[in-house]
């Protein structure tokens, strides 16, 4: 199994309700696509939270069957689709992808 965590720092909104506006699109954005290929088994999305660290303001943390069905959703059209949009609304993206000893 493969781990896959991204991380997103958004662009600063003008204000907070732009800056939540904008988490929420980049959340949608990442529901369009989390069953596109089979194989997927975990896909869990989170969002920066007042009162709670963070030093990203989007994290998507999954987990795949293998690294070719890793592949399969990084190359399938519906994940190409987001890219764009995704790469507008972001500051900076950090990840890291890892084997799963089962």
């Amino acid at each position: 199994m493969i781990r896959h965590i991204v991380m997103w720092k958004l662009k600063p909104g003008a204000n907070e309700a732009q800056t939540q506006a904008q988490r929420e699109e980049v959340v949608a954005l990442l529901n369009s696509v989390k069953q596109c290929v089979p194989g997927i088994i975990e896909f869990e999305i989170g969002t920066a939270q007042p009162g709670l660290e963070a030093d990203a303001d989007v994290i998507l943390n999954s987990l795949f069957e293998d690294k070719a069905t890793m592949q399969a959703y990084h190359v399938h059209p519906d994940h190409q689709a987001i890219l764009g949009r995704m790469k507008e609304l972001r500051e900076t993206r950090h990840c890291m992808d890892y084997v799963v000893n089962a």
